[in-house]
């Protein structure tokens, strides 16, 4: 480490980084010879080498270390040496965020925005980003000078340097047209001339986002001309680049349609585009399908349905469908093409039309009508689910003009108990609907298919369709013919399309995955470290994010007893597996599905924290899980970072409240070194190891780990959902006495807002998934709802009661919420647990 040649001493260097965390004690010995090079009067490239070397050591031993240097090399006079300081700074910040804000790097690096040399500024608001979307915080805090500092870098950084920039910008709202029109046309709108794709892309971003700030109709159409020629330039690059433009393009086009509207021409497929490219260049035609270029796009799609690849067939067809539904004028000639598609008996081609007619016969009712016998002598050939559930689903919405429809019908009841549920679905509300139009000639058919639904089908949702249609045409047939015969909403071209906060928040994504997934990043990175920062904001987290909130939602919906309205026989695309139905009472015993965990697995211990014998390599991550029914779990994720294997493993836990024990020797097998992962489950039995204490806010267990090397500690939190029964038989009259005779000075009441509003059933649903039952339900004028709720655990073999009022504003997504417990202590954790389930942020904290 000694020597003067510098290419020696890169490769010796990138040595210790790679071997530091295996030997984290040798590591440090070498700081001496870092801080010397850090020092060097005459190299600067030593001296940021020696710097970018330790921030590159993941260690906390090595902060003390590096502060010094690390101060002195943002005021270096050497600008390369600058450049090296900012980004170590955001390197040393996600390793100890605490001792970078105590150290005052935070206002080094805001002042190094003002530095002389492009890239370090380049690199300061690099660094200030991620530091802000680690930490949640809004460090950067543009404003109208600062923005007067970055505008000239921008000019004169290199490409990568702009990227930053404009990606800071694109965080910025102006406070007006004018500051808008300013930072537009003094740095950004030349960027869309530039070489690099990232910058042009990223320039679009800014100016997708400042748009939203010019009032001037002139304006905004005179910037979308300017952005029209740089994106359909990008449309002849390679393939790869394509497609991430045409994702992008997707999403601008949606916020502002007159984008690219005249040059549809530039999205006509090319015989040799890859499929990928293909399929994105047909979405974005849809999207930019116009009665002026209707005929245009109609032929294209025409051959497009006629071609040899099978996925570019189907999504022509579909896209047939989409620009019917999108425009009326022009539905007439694509419900004629459609026909013409189904008239070539071309399997696939014929199922997909049939998919895309069911859902144009349900935007535009009473218009298309008579091609319903060409689609009947299709049956026969149909095979996938989808197209199954569609043509179900037309026989039955119009079985009094079928002659055929009971024949129809009986031909898909011969495999019932071999379709999936949509299609099942499907056949049983289309069946109900035949009876009620023609109840003679369909009564042994409805009989047969009650049956099978009620008595032969293992699908829940399924068989609670059954006998409330039962149950309907027995006792009220006069209400099953409002229920059932009702009229169905049409469908909107927005169907095809983002929700507009989901737009909002793709657009501030532009030319990041996020674009191209078409998903906020919430819905794929476990962390989002994406913060949508807002200048007028105190804290960021309060941010009213109803798409993130919407999109979790959805994904959560797959369990049963989430949040989940998307019951409906009208779709055969998949929503009959969801069902708004539920038995009993949530995840009981049985094996019913347990709701996914309030918590994920988050790390307990470090690979850098020793063992009792002073050992360590060891990382552990923990979630305390329920399972079906009601079993508890420590759920465990173990990494072997040190550079031997690591075996025999052992678990003991210290006494708790709870009394949380292990039911079983903990199974692991050997860990191989450097890297080496595996996962594991431990089942928990309660009541075993009883502290004798009252629990305690955070709830948590102490975890001794023993593998052959050493014996390791860490803890564990968990929230209260673990250890709460799901007994329910709690009775309202029990309930009222209950809440009565507890005083009020021990009720805790408090006051938050959720992160969206929602419906009473959806929280009552979603409360029940998690073993809170709802004993009582009432409503009080002039906007209030309230739920009345009980939960039970057990501390000591003695129940301990929790008794809620739950208060839900209808006109907004506030909360009042009032506990008492047999157990004061759970009221605290009760609230909390109240808090993460419904995602409530709470006042005061």
């Amino acid at each position: 480490m000694q020597t003067n040649h510098i290419d020696l001493k890169k490769l010796v260097y990138l040595y210790v980084i790679n071997y530091a965390k295996a030997q984290p004690d040798l590591a440090i010995l070498a700081i001496h010879s870092f801080r010397k090079d850090a020092n060097d009067a005459n190299n600067p490239l030593l001296r940021a080498l020696a710097v970018r070397t330790m921030g590159c050591i993941r260690l906390e031993q090595m902060t003390e270390y590096l502060l010094e240097p690390l101060r002195k090399s943002c005021k270096d006079p050497d600008a390369y040496v600058r450049k090296t300081a900012t980004l170590c700074i955001a390197k040393l910040f996600d390793l100890n965020p605490e001792l970078v804000e105590d150290q005052g790097f935070i206002e080094i690096l805001r002042d190094m925005l003002g530095d002389a040399n492009p890239m370090v500024v380049a690199n300061a608001v690099a660094s200030l980003c991620d530091i802000s979307a680690g930490a949640r915080r809004n460090y950067l805090k543009l404003d109208e000078t600062t923005i007067s500092k970055l505008l000239p870098a921008l000019n004169e950084c290199m490409e990568w340097g702009q990227v930053f920039i404009l990606d800071a910008l694109a965080m910025y709202d102006p406070p007006n047209q004018r500051v808008a029109e300013v930072i537009l046309e003094r740095g950004v709108i030349v960027r869309l001339s530039h070489a690099n794709n990232a910058v042009v892309l990223s320039a679009v971003k800014v100016m997708m986002k400042f748009m939203e700030r010019i009032q001037s109709p002139e304006m905004v159409r005179s910037m979308c001309k300017k952005m029209t020629p740089p994106l359909v330039t990008l449309l002849s690059a390679e393939p790869e680049i394509q497609y991430v433009v045409l994702r992008n393009i997707n999403l601008i086009v949606q916020k502002q349609p007159q984008i690219l509207q005249q040059d549809i021409r530039m999205f006509v497929c090319k015989y040799n585009d890859p499929s990928y490219v293909k399929l994105e260049k047909i979405a974005v035609m849809v999207q930019l399908a116009s009665e002026r270029t209707i005929d245009q796009v109609l032929s294209e799609f025409r051959e497009y349905a006629s071609e040899v690849d099978i996925e570019c067939v189907r999504r022509s067809v579909r896209a047939i469908g989409q620009v019917a539904i999108k425009l009326d004028r022009a539905a007439e000639s694509c419900v004629e093409c459609l026909l013409n598609l189904v008239k070539t008996r071309v399997n696939y081609v014929v199922q997909e039309a049939i998919v895309v007619i069911k859902d144009i016969f349900r935007k535009y009712p009473g218009r298309y009508e008579t091609i319903i016998t060409d689609l009947c002598e299709c049956v026969d050939n149909l095979d996938e689910p989808e197209a199954k559930a569609s043509m179900i689903w037309i026989i039955g919405q119009y079985a009094d003009r079928i002659d055929v429809s009971s024949e129809l019908l009986e031909t898909f009841l011969e495999t019932f108990h071999e379709e999936p549920s949509t299609v099942q679905q499907q056949l049983l509300t289309a069946t109900v609907k035949l009876y009620l139009k023609s109840p003679q000639l369909s009564h042994a058919l409805v009989q047969r298919v009650m049956k099978a639904a009620t008595e032969e089908c293992n699908n829940p949702d399924l068989r609670d369709r059954g006998y409330m249609y039962w149950r309907l045409l027995v006792n009220v047939p006069e209400m099953a013919k409002t229920v059932v015969l009702s009229e169905r909403p049409t469908i909107s071209d927005d169907s095809f399309g983002c929700q507009p906060r989901v737009l909002d928040r793709l657009i501030e994504n532009i030319s990041t995955l996020s674009s191209v997934y078409h998903q906020i990043p919430e819905a794929f990175i476990v962390r989002s470290r994406q913060v949508p920062f807002r200048e007028d904001e105190e804290d960021p987290e309060m941010v009213d994010n109803i798409a993130e909130v919407r999109n979790e939602m959805r994904n959560r919906s797959r369990a049963p007893g989430e949040y989940n309205e998307d019951s409906d026989d009208d779709s055969g695309s998949g929503s009959g597996s969801r069902s708004s139905s539920s038995s009993g009472n949530g995840a009981g015993p049985g094996g019913s599905e347990p709701p996914p965990p309030l918590r994920q697995l988050q790390p307990v211990l470090g690979e850098q924290t020793p063992g009792q014998n002073g050992t360590a390599g060891l990382r552990v991550a923990a979630n305390v899980v329920r399972g079906r029914g009601g079993a508890v779990g420590l759920q465990l994720m173990v990494g072997n970072f040190s550079p031997q294997p690591m075996g025999g493993w052992a678990i003991q836990f210290n006494k708790s409240s709870f009394g949380l024990a292990p039911a079983a020797p903990l199974s692991i097998p050997d860990v191989p070194p450097n890297g080496g992962t595996a996962n594991a489950t431990l089942p928990l039995v309660p009541n075993q190891l009883l502290s004798g204490a009252p629990p305690a806010h955070p709830l948590g267990l102490e975890v001794a780990m023993k593998t052959a090397t050493d014996i390791f500690y860490f803890n564990v939190s968990y929230d209260l959902s673990a250890v709460l029964s799901e007994d329910n038989s709690m009775s309202s009259d029990a309930f009222g006495k209950a809440w009565q005779a507890t005083p009020n000075e021990l009720k805790l009441r408090s006051m938050g807002q959720m992160a969206a509003k929602v419906s009473v059933d959806m929280v009552a649903q979603r409360l029940r998934s998690y073993h809170s039952y709802v004993v009582l339900q009432r409503e009080a004028p002039p906007d209030v709802d309230y739920l009345y709720l009980a939960a039970s655990t057990q501390i000591a073999n003695a129940k301990m009661a929790i008794y809620c009022e739950l208060g839900l504003q209808r006109t907004s997504a506030g909360v009042q919420l009032v506990v008492s417990s047999d157990a004061p202590q759970l009221t605290t954790l009760y609230q909390q647990f109240v808090g993460e389930v419904l995602r409530i942020r709470w006042q005061g904290t």
